[in-house]
């Protein structure tokens, strides 16, 4: 029986889209497609920068809605999430199909990969029993003569009765017949007729039958140079290897790239302080208040923007570039055995890359694990990986304590691989939380999955950067800057209101003290982990405040002389280490927080998602105390 828009049934018009038209005529375009076809480079190209991102409604499902125009007609584009057919087996499917089957959409554009045609065959089939208008893009046809496929365009259009469009949208070859192609459906008088409805058996053979007749040649779809990066990327003696050897030069390049720009940035910020002190003065602020914002507010701001922002522009390429080559879903395939074990899903392994940005994007990217228990494992125990907020505090400890503020490269080597080891030890222990997550709380058996491993492709290094910086790296540190300023408002207060001659301060730091001992770090360091709640990049600079009582955040760029103030106040290797392990394992950010709250629907797992990590790092961090006092 075939698919119809009264069967999708009542949730579907709960979860209609709101369109966001610039005026009454303008048409609403859905695109459609199979993962990595290129469906979003095709939408980028034809939308540019006029974008809007948003959540499906009553679903965590994010769509994206671009405006473009042609001979003065305005279209609406709406990418939506890809599907492999109207059937769907998760979130992003479900809303695939709702939105296709909703009629919201006056014309659906099913974009195909020409590598694979037979398969991405069925969703056109699908869509053109549903909608009206229909128009297929054959994208990746240079993928395809590189492979040896080639097909014959007007014969896969005579056989579906549908426009057909071949593009190469990363060359941004093709890409204005869609719109003409649209805009000729709409002129004419009579629609395209819907196909008679099918049953799933029979679009399969629909589609190979016309696979058959319109793929002229086929040498192969898979290259054997990509068979052979596979063997090495994915086999069982080299993959895991070459992930930790990858993570080990990212971090380096991070570290040696960002160190110069971190500290010009910073004297940069701090050379502004006085002339807004000053100006603030001007306008007969009261002292206190031009103190609350230059030395509370605007130092915090300056240390996190100074501290994060380099790394990160550094960073989130890097990661991207990795991603645009089709080597992460590689590392999914990998980690699917060690995930497997510990009663997860092997695509927890692409949330696990995404938690090295930031762990609410981790968390957010657990959408794409359809089973709810093991989505829910993904969310719990994203936070034991280290974010970028927390990359900061974890490279200090390692220059000052373990490197050596002096060594050029050597010191950035021994840092990337350093912090490499601590990594894994996050990646270790969240291997052990998600396994003690499916036997107790999350008990079930582990769902297989399907991943498409896309193909090797050369990246576009131009498009990777703005897209990195402008949908990452800002985002993350607009979203560290919003909480840091109140942050930094509510330590210079607490540094600067005295209670029989302590600050608040001290009072809040000898009261954590004895608990902290245990844990092989002090009352100061601590409170400083719980007022760097909103943000864990200004976790350090609380630190440098409380110790010199001054009630300032005070710019140290110079590690010899940070490393002086830590030692005088009972600072050593032993605090290092256990500073690094709590930074590794603690409660995750307020924004992780709020995110695993929006994603799960649920106060209960919220809790946990704060409790379990903090557990684990209390726990190991007394452990490794135990056992130093016990030998030391």
């Amino acid at each position: 029986m075939g698919l119809t828009k009264e069967s999708v049934g009542k949730g579907a018009a709960e979860r209609r889209l709101v369109i966001r038209k610039r005026s009454e005529n303008d048409r609403v375009i859905a695109l459609a497609g199979n993962p990595n076809v290129g469906k979003s480079t095709v939408f980028n190209a034809l939308t540019g920068l006029r974008q809007h991102t948003g959540n499906w409604p009553g679903k965590t499902v994010t769509n994206a809605q671009g405006y473009c125009e042609r001979n003065e007609k305005g279209y609406v584009l709406v990418d939506i999430p890809g599907t492999y057919s109207l059937f769907p087996s998760s979130a992003e499917e479900e809303v695939a199909r709702d939105f296709i089957c909703s009629g919201d959409a006056d014309a659906v554009v099913v974009v195909c990969d020409a590598t694979c045609l037979e398969r991405n065959l069925i969703l056109a089939l699908q869509t053109a029993e549903i909608s009206p208008r229909v128009v297929v893009c054959i994208n990746l046809m240079d993928e395809a003569r590189k492979k040896g496929i080639e097909i014959d365009i007007d014969t896969l259009q005579a056989e579906l009765a549908l426009p057909v469009i071949s593009t190469e949208a990363r060359q941004g070859k093709g890409l204005d017949d869609i719109l003409a192609t649209v805009e000729k459906l709409f002129e004419d008088e009579k629609t395209t007729s819907s196909r008679r409805k099918s049953s799933p058996e029979e679009l399969v053979t629909e589609a190979s039958r016309i696979y058959n007749l319109a793929v002229v040649s086929e040498s192969g779809s898979y290259t054997k140079g990509a068979r052979r990066l596979d063997k090495f990327f994915t086999s069982r003696y080299t993959a895991f290897p070459m992930m930790l050897l990858l993570l080990a030069v990212v971090f380096w390049i991070t570290i040696e790239g960002a160190n110069y720009p971190s500290e010009l940035l910073s004297r940069l910020l701090f050379s502004l302080e006085p002339p807004i002190h000053q100006f603030l003065s001007s306008l007969h602020i009261p002292e206190i208040a031009v103190r609350a914002l230059t030395e509370g507010i605007y130092r915090t701001l300056s240390r996190v923007t100074a501290v994060m922002l380099p790394p990160m522009a550094i960073f989130f390429p890097l990661f991207t570039l990795l991603e645009d080559l089709g080597y992460l879903p590689r590392v999914a395939f990998n980690l699917d055995c060690v995930f497997k074990k510990c009663g997860a899903c092997g695509k927890q392994g692409l949330t696990t890359c995404m938690g090295f940005g930031c762990n609410a994007a981790g968390v957010v990217g657990c959408r794409i694990i359809d089973s709810p228990r093991e989505r829910l494992i993904a969310m719990l125990t994203n936070s034991f990986i280290p974010c970028n907020g927390r990359f900061p505090t974890l490279i200090s400890m390692l220059l000052m304590f373990f490197v050596g503020t002096s060594g050029g490269i050597f010191r950035s080597t021994l840092s990337a691989l350093l912090l490499t080891l601590i990594i894994l030890l996050g990646i270790l222990m969240s291997f052990a939380a998600s396994k003690l997550l499916s036997l107790t709380v999350l008990r079930g058996i582990p769902s297989s999955f399907t991943l498409e491993l896309p193909p090797y492709r050369r990246p576009q290094i131009g498009k990777v950067i703005l897209r990195s910086i402008f949908d990452r790296t800002l985002f993350v540190l607009g979203r560290a800057v919003s909480v840091a300023a109140p942050a930094g408002l509510v330590i210079w207060l607490m540094a600067n209101i005295n209670i029989a001659d302590t600050t608040l301060l001290s009072i809040c730091a000898e009261f954590l003290d004895p608990f902290a001992r245990i844990l092989g770090l002090d009352g100061v360091i601590l409170m400083a982990f719980i007022l760097g709640f909103p943000a864990n990049e200004i976790v350090i600079p609380i630190v440098i405040m409380a110790y010199t009582m001054g009630g300032t955040l005070v710019d140290m760029n110079n590690l010899n002389m940070l490393s002086a103030l830590l030692m005088e106040n009972g600072w050593n290797w032993v605090t290092a280490i256990s500073v690094m392990l709590f930074s590794l394992m603690h409660w995750p950010c307020s924004t992780t927080l709020m995110t695993i709250k929006k994603e799960s629907q649920s106060i209960k797992w919220t809790i946990l998602a704060f409790i379990l990590p903090t557990a684990f790092g209390i726990t190991v961090c007394a452990l490794f105390n135990f056992i130093v006092n016990l030998f030391v």
